[in-house]
Protein backbone atom coordinates (compact mmCIF):
# COMPACT_ATOMS: atom_id res chain seq x y z
CA UNK A 1 0.00 0.00 0.00
CA UNK A 2 2.87 2.35 0.96
CA UNK A 3 4.10 1.65 -2.25
CA UNK A 4 1.15 2.54 -4.35
CA UNK A 5 0.52 6.20 -2.68
CA UNK A 6 4.40 6.39 -2.93
CA UNK A 7 4.05 5.84 -6.91
CA UNK A 8 0.90 7.91 -6.77
CA UNK A 9 2.62 10.86 -5.09
CA UNK A 10 5.60 10.69 -7.76
CA UNK A 11 3.10 10.31 -10.70
CA UNK A 12 1.08 13.27 -9.14
CA UNK A 13 4.27 15.44 -8.47
CA UNK A 14 5.76 14.97 -11.91
CA UNK A 15 2.43 15.31 -14.04
CA UNK A 16 1.55 18.72 -12.46
CA UNK A 17 4.78 20.18 -12.82
CA UNK A 18 5.34 23.42 -14.78
CA UNK A 19 9.20 25.78 -15.68
CA UNK A 20 7.15 27.75 -13.27
CA UNK A 21 5.97 25.89 -10.49
CA UNK A 22 8.49 24.71 -7.29
CA UNK A 23 8.07 20.96 -6.04
CA UNK A 24 10.18 20.64 -2.64
CA UNK A 25 11.76 16.89 -3.73
CA UNK A 26 10.00 14.02 -2.51
CA UNK A 27 12.15 12.68 0.23
CA UNK A 28 11.98 8.96 1.43
CA UNK A 29 11.55 8.21 5.37
CA UNK A 30 15.40 7.42 5.69
CA UNK A 31 16.62 10.67 4.40
CA UNK A 32 17.60 13.98 4.77
CA UNK A 33 14.16 15.01 5.41
CA UNK A 34 12.98 12.55 7.97
CA UNK A 35 16.47 13.20 9.68
CA UNK A 36 16.09 16.96 9.77
CA UNK A 37 12.06 16.50 11.18
CA UNK A 38 12.90 14.15 13.74
CA UNK A 39 16.06 16.20 14.70
CA UNK A 40 14.12 19.59 14.52
CA UNK A 41 10.61 19.07 14.38
CA UNK A 42 9.34 16.49 16.25
CA UNK A 43 9.90 17.78 19.49
CA UNK A 44 6.79 19.98 18.94
CA UNK A 45 4.81 18.59 16.15
CA UNK A 46 5.52 15.00 17.32
CA UNK A 47 7.45 12.10 16.10
CA UNK A 48 4.79 11.04 12.92
CA UNK A 49 4.14 14.36 12.44
CA UNK A 50 0.71 14.12 14.76
CA UNK A 51 1.48 17.44 16.28
CA UNK A 52 0.52 18.39 20.37
CA UNK A 53 -1.99 16.90 21.77
CA UNK A 54 -5.00 19.54 22.11
CA UNK A 55 -3.60 21.51 18.89
CA UNK A 56 -7.05 23.64 18.31
CA UNK A 57 -7.24 24.97 21.46
CA UNK A 58 -4.93 27.78 23.10
CA UNK A 59 -3.11 27.01 26.35
CA UNK A 60 -2.46 28.92 29.40
CA UNK A 61 -0.73 31.39 28.00
CA UNK A 62 -3.51 31.84 25.20
CA UNK A 63 -1.45 30.00 22.66
CA UNK A 64 -2.26 27.79 19.96
CA UNK A 65 0.05 24.34 20.45
CA UNK A 66 2.18 22.93 17.53
CA UNK A 67 -0.11 21.56 15.15
CA UNK A 68 -0.04 18.53 13.32
CA UNK A 69 1.73 18.43 9.84
CA UNK A 70 -0.20 14.95 8.90
CA UNK A 71 -3.41 14.98 6.46
CA UNK A 72 -5.16 15.95 9.90
CA UNK A 73 -3.26 19.25 9.95
CA UNK A 74 -3.47 22.51 7.65
CA UNK A 75 -0.20 22.63 6.29
CA UNK A 76 -0.54 21.14 3.10
CA UNK A 77 -2.79 24.24 2.70
CA UNK A 78 0.60 26.47 2.74
CA UNK A 79 2.49 26.99 -0.47
CA UNK A 80 6.40 25.63 -0.51
CA UNK A 81 7.25 29.47 -0.42
CA UNK A 82 5.49 30.21 2.50
CA UNK A 83 6.27 26.58 4.55
CA UNK A 84 9.62 27.38 4.11
CA UNK A 85 9.19 31.42 5.15
CA UNK A 86 7.69 29.76 8.19
CA UNK A 87 10.64 27.69 9.06
CA UNK A 88 13.20 29.94 8.31
CA UNK A 89 11.53 32.87 10.10
CA UNK A 90 9.55 31.64 12.55
CA UNK A 91 5.96 31.71 13.48
CA UNK A 92 3.54 33.15 15.75
CA UNK A 93 0.03 32.02 15.27
CA UNK A 94 -2.71 35.25 14.44
CA UNK A 95 -4.31 33.86 16.76
CA UNK A 96 -2.20 33.40 19.89
CA UNK A 97 -2.72 36.46 22.81
CA UNK A 98 1.28 36.87 22.99
CA UNK A 99 3.43 38.65 20.68
CA UNK A 100 5.96 35.74 20.63
CA UNK A 101 6.90 33.50 17.88
CA UNK A 102 5.38 30.14 19.04
CA UNK A 103 7.30 28.54 16.38
CA UNK A 104 11.32 29.25 16.45
CA UNK A 105 13.37 30.47 13.45
CA UNK A 106 15.49 27.78 12.02
CA UNK A 107 17.28 30.20 9.13
CA UNK A 108 20.31 29.59 11.15
CA UNK A 109 20.09 25.84 11.93
CA UNK A 110 19.17 24.66 8.53
CA UNK A 111 20.28 25.62 5.12
CA UNK A 112 17.96 25.74 1.90
CA UNK A 113 18.39 21.99 1.19
CA UNK A 114 17.57 20.77 4.43
CA UNK A 115 14.31 23.07 4.44
CA UNK A 116 13.43 21.61 1.58
CA UNK A 117 13.87 17.95 2.69
CA UNK A 118 12.05 18.72 5.27
CA UNK A 119 9.19 20.02 3.53
CA UNK A 120 9.30 17.17 1.06
CA UNK A 121 9.16 14.73 4.06
CA UNK A 122 6.24 16.63 5.29
CA UNK A 123 4.44 15.94 2.52
CA UNK A 124 4.88 11.85 2.80
CA UNK A 125 1.93 12.78 5.13
CA UNK A 126 -0.38 14.23 3.01
CA UNK A 127 -3.16 12.62 0.90
CA UNK A 128 -2.97 12.45 -2.87
CA UNK A 129 -5.96 15.73 -2.49
CA UNK A 130 -4.17 17.39 -0.32
CA UNK A 131 -0.71 16.91 -2.19
CA UNK A 132 -3.04 18.24 -5.43
CA UNK A 133 -4.25 21.28 -3.43
CA UNK A 134 -0.39 21.99 -2.28
CA UNK A 135 0.58 21.68 -5.79
CA UNK A 136 -1.94 24.27 -7.21
CA UNK A 137 -0.83 26.69 -4.00
CA UNK A 138 2.29 26.56 -5.08
CA UNK A 139 1.56 27.51 -8.62
CA UNK A 140 -0.64 30.59 -7.39
CA UNK A 141 1.66 32.04 -4.73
Amino acid sequence: MAAKTLILMLFTLMSTATPNSYAAPLSLPDSLGSQVYQRNCSVCHGQNAEGAENWKIQNGYGELPAPPHNKEGHTWRHSDKMLQRMIKQGWRDPFNKTKRLTMPAFENALNPKEIDAVIAYMKTFWTPVQIEYQQKENIRR
